[in-house]
């Protein structure tokens, strides 16, 4: 895959093979960010698509001194968001993408790790909207902390305080303890 730096310098000249590149590159994060913040596979989809069609349509244009990878994440994070507002919650009905499972699992492993990533998900999904997002943007999206606080517009002492109860309450939840 191409350095952002490079990719950005194509984008300016309209180049539709740095768009496909950036589009290979990231889709995954974005996805897998959108999925987690909603547990909807249907509108992540659209979210990702959508940003990423307002990303093409700009991409001539663009003059980001940052990262892609922070650009689209900040993209998809603003249009969950924008998605949250206009709809009540629902309770989730779809998951994370599984990791995939190695080809030398076999069938008893193979479903003893479907059903930890899926355990995974639900306590996931049961987190606090604002620790949810600074566990999948760390994690899924890889993002430093100081990203992530400018994200959520706070400070990074709160984004680090988000991620510790986040974590603890991943433990808590996967080991069968009972939160007060």
């Amino acid at each position: 895959m191409l350095e952002d730096g490079l990719l950005k310098r194509k984008l300016r000249r309209r180049s539709p093979e740095a768009l496909a590149h950036v589009y290979e590159k990231y889709v995954d994060v974005m996805l897998t960010l959108a999925l987690g913040l909603l547990h909807d596979r249907a509108a992540a989809e659209d979210v990702v698509q959508d940003v990423f069609l307002s990303f093409a349509r700009s991409a001539a244009g663009l003059r980001l001194r940052g990262r892609l990878r922070s650009y689209l994440v900040t993209g998809v994070l603003n249009r969950v968001r924008d998605l949250r507002k206009q709809q009540q919650r629902r309770p989730a009905n779809a998951s994370l993408p599984a990791e995939p499972v190695r080809e030398s699992a076999g069938p008893d492993q193979a479903a003893v790790l479907g059903e930890e990533v899926a355990r995974l998900n639900r306590a996931i999904a049961e987190l606090p909207d604002e620790q949810r997002e600074v566990v999948l943007l760390r994690l899924k999206a890889n993002l430093r902390f100081r990203d992530i606080a400018g994200l959520q517009r706070t400070s990074i002492n709160t984004v680090l305080g988000r991620y510790r109860y986040a974590l603890d309450r991943l433990r808590s939840s996967l080991n069968g303890e009972v939160e007060r």
